[in-house]
């Protein structure tokens, strides 16, 4: 069995499709379906056409994990999602439940099994830094989201040394793809870009700000599949899999900044020409927003991750022409 947490959510449904493509059908699906204020629309549509055995809710899982009713189950890897990526949730208490007590309790499983786990960072962990080498110096998040991650990321660390079987933490960068629909504010750009050209025939992107010209602000934005793909590669679920357990806490990004204007010209070339408005940088994101992010993935190649990532703008073709709805 494969276990994927947040397996509704964006990453983590694009994650079962791709295990389907690769003839994975054995998958305990966890998440969570209650209502959430933040969320325009549900996350089962996600679901539409994925296969997997089971489901099970976020609490119901959490407490089978602690009454160990998965000791005779065969678990081949398991793929942790599941969190609360809401960057404008204040409510610490709720994120580190989520994001770091929830996480640990699956490393101390995996650990004590010898199950390979791969999970989900952030490069909210690096906050107003402009440099995203994996190192302390550089991590100073802006919001309890990336601090809650930040802390799981050093539990993880201090125990690196001690694993006997494959931990890999990824630190994804601006993701983006089909399925993030339900995402509200929280989506990528691509996601409200497209919106907003359908609608009203222009994209509104921010004035200047951040020592950056109208429109020029960057981001490294990575391919939701080729996220799924280095996941399923560091769980040993592909032909190409390490063959040996790896210990690690990398960036998942391509390594290469582009404006919000490349996002502009890139959705401009699939739905057609528009306009590009400015508008002012809004007062509830400052001190909370990355002005520039690219990932050093120096660290992500070492661990034994070669392949190339998807540019721009085939990512931007791919994601509506395998889902035109998602926009």
């Amino acid at each position: 069995m494969i276990i994927v947490t947040g397996g509704a959510g964006f990453i983590g449904s694009n994650l079962i499709h791709q295990l389907n493509r690769a003839g994975e059908r054995n998958i305990l699906l966890v998440d969570n379906f209650a209502p959430a204020p933040n969320l325009t629309g549900p996350k089962f549509l996600n679901l539409a056409g994925a296969e997997y055995a089971d489901y099970m809710d976020k609490r119901e899982f959490r407490a089978a994990l602690k009454a160990g009713d998965f000791e005779n189950t065969r678990i081949r890897a398991i793929l942790h999602q599941g969190a609360c990526s809401n960057t404008l949730e204040d409510d610490g208490r709720y994120m580190m439940d989520n994001n770091f007590t929830y996480s640990k309790e699956l490393l101390h499983f995996v650990l004590d099994r010898r199950i390979p786990l791969v999970y989900a960072s952030t490069a909210a962990v690096y906050g107003a830094s402009t440099n995203f080498t994996e190192l302390p110096a550089n991590e100073r998040p802006l919001n309890v989201y990336g601090y809650s991650k930040l802390v799981f990321d050093n539990y993880v660390r201090r125990h690196l040394h001690d694993m006997k079987c494959t931990v890999v933490g990824l630190r994804y960068f601006n993701v983006y793809g089909p399925r993030e629909q339900h995402k509200g504010r929280m989506a990528s750009v691509i996601h409200h870009f497209t919106r907003q050209l359908k609608d009203t025939g222009a994209i509104r992107m921010f004035e200047g700000s951040g020592g950056y010209a109208d429109g020029e602000q960057r981001r490294d934005f990575v391919f939701v599949k080729d996220l799924a793909r280095i996941n399923m590669f560091f769980a040993g679920l592909l032909p190409e899999s390490p063959k040996k357990s790896i210990h690690a806490v990398v960036n998942a990004g391509t390594g290469e900044a582009r404006t919000f204007k490349a996002v502009a010209q890139a959705l401009m070339r699939v739905h057609g020409q528009g306009n590009i408005e400015y508008i002012p940088f809004p007062g509830d994101l400052k001190n909370r927003y990355q002005h520039y992010t690219q990932a050093d993935i120096s660290g992500l190649r070492a661990a034994g991750y070669t392949a190339p990532f998807t540019t721009l703008e085939d990512g931007v073709k791919q994601t509506f022409a395998e889902e035109p709805a998602s926009s």
